[in-house]
């Protein structure tokens, strides 16, 4: 079963964000790990995988 969600964004250097929607226009992202956290808090141990730069 496929969901119909929206992936809400408001990384402005990102060339997949529609900053006047604050939403990423790609159909799916892949997010990662960050590279030796491990301490529980979200905002250290994930990232978008699927960035790009402007």
């Amino acid at each position: 079963m496929e969901k119909n969600q929206k992936i809400k964004c408001n990384v402005c250097s990102c060339m997949y964000n529609n900053e006047a929607n604050e939403v990423c226009e790609l159909n799916e992202i892949k997010v990662c790990a960050c590279p030796g956290c491990n301490n529980g808090r979200a905002e250290d141990e994930s990232m978008c995988d699927s960035y790009r730069c402007k």
